[in-house]
């Protein structure tokens, strides 16, 4: 079973390094070496084990605080097939390699075993419910509701010509570039065939990096859906449970420091939880940003293409039960915008996406404050939670149970 992943898009030219031989469809050779391609082409390796390419400059975590070009390398089968817009290269991949290569990408793969595990089933579930359901395989969704409000989120993008994209936007995927541990390999052995389900249907499993104490429901990010699998959840045990916060507490939640598996300082966990990259974030579970009131206008107008004036307020209009705002009243000295989803709002508040929603502002002399909890959009699993539970002697299938109330792992 093979899994298409669209890896660069929009190229004049691809230049490749092989390494190893590789043959196209009419049986002609490549030798080890680099090669350029300028119309469509589909390689396959003489020899899968051994066999391997590398591209240069692949653009990683596009739109976030950790965008940055790597060269990357790939096992399995190279297409490049030719749009409108460029070249684009995916690499065909056996599906339990693309899943060892995610967990591996999207946490460190000296993670604890029982994460591992946990991820893989989730990246398996995650991959394949849009076969299962291609009606919720849409894009997002965008609507001016007035001449004051805009309503937008961003679904799971439908790509013609691959299964997925090797980026955040679906699951990080760098191939064999990160290397392989000998625990990522047997958590995907030892959960081979296994997906998440709820009755018996493969869930649609969302994922992220902190929820900041309480994880989030899904129609606060996406469609008003409610999602059985999908509701906020305290990040703790559940004798220790707290009241979820709702409008009237959110801010008292964001301020405060609650117990939680994702609040953790542990330096030695979280250096074998995160990339090497994510490591540069350290404040996931509160943070706090500042503007000037000139300087979040600019942000807005460049992303929103709004002119509101310098911004004067920033009013909370609805919130979800983790404190993530979904709907959000900007005032400037001219005009006033809506705003909604969680997503929405993260973007036009940010040069590239704020940690989440989650976060309450005060005013001071000459800026905004912004002080926020999590790192993502808390739908789902929470990675860092995750790993602590793991790392307590949890399984991963109480933790599954944990994040995803009513769900059972089965092949």
């Amino acid at each position: 079973m093979n899994v298409a992943v669209g890896l660069v898009e929009g190229l004049p030219g691809v230049d490749v390094e092989l390494t190893g031989t590789f043959t196209d469809a009419a049986g002609r050779a490549y030798a080890a070496g680099r090669h350029r391609f300028t119309s469509e082409i589909a390689l396959s390796p003489s020899d899968p084990a051994s066999c391997a390419f590398a591209l240069d400059d692949v653009t990683i975590g596009i739109g976030f605080h950790w965008e940055r070009k790597e060269r990357q390398v790939f096992r399995g089968g190279l297409r490049v097939v030719k749009r409108h817009g460029g070249l684009t290269v995916i690499n065909d991949v056996a599906l339990d390699e693309y899943v060892t290569s995610v967990i591996s990408s999207e946490m460190s793969a000296s993670c604890p075993l029982e994460l591992l595990k946990a991820h893989a089933v989730i990246s398996r579930s995650w991959l394949w419910f849009p076969k299962t359901n291609p009606a919720r395989s849409q894009a997002g969704q965008s609507a001016v509701l007035d001449s004051h409000e805009i309503r937008r989120w961003y679904g799971r993008e439908a790509h013609p010509d691959f299964d997925v994209c090797a980026d955040d936007h679906c699951q990080r995927y760098q191939g064999i570039t990160k290397a392989f541990s000998p625990a990522a390999a047997q958590a995907v052995r030892a959960t081979a065939g296994q997906f998440l389900r709820y009755n018996g249907a493969i869930c649609d499993a969302r994922f992220y990096k902190c929820c900041g104490g309480m994880t989030e429901r899904y129609a606060t990010a996406w469609e008003d859906e409610d999602i059985p699998y999908l509701e906020s959840v305290y990040d703790g045990p559940a004798s220790r449970e707290p009241a979820p916060p709702s409008s009237e507490s959110a801010e008292r939640w964001i301020r405060s420091n609650p117990p939680a598996y994702c609040n953790t300082q542990d330096t030695e966990l979280l250096s074998r939880i995160l990339p090497g990259f994510d490591q540069e974030t350290r404040d996931f579970y509160r943070w706090r940003v500042e503007y000037t009131p000139e300087e979040l206008a600019d942000l807005i107008g460049s992303k929103l293409g709004v002119e509101l004036g310098p911004i004067r307020d920033l009013r909370a209009l609805a919130w979800g039960p983790s404190g993530r705002i979904y709907r959000l009243k900007v005032t400037g000295e001219r005009a006033y915008i809506i705003i909604g989803k969680e997503l929405e709002i993260r973007r036009a508040l940010s040069r590239t996406h704020l940690y989440s929603s989650a976060f309450v502002v005060d005013k001071e002399p000459g800026r905004l404050v912004l002080t926020g909890a999590g790192w993502g959009h808390g739908v789902g699993l929470c990675q860092i939670g995750a790993a602590v539970m793991a790392s307590r002697g949890k399984a991963y299938t109480e933790i599954l149970r944990h994040y995803y109330r009513g769900t059972t792992v089965s092949l």
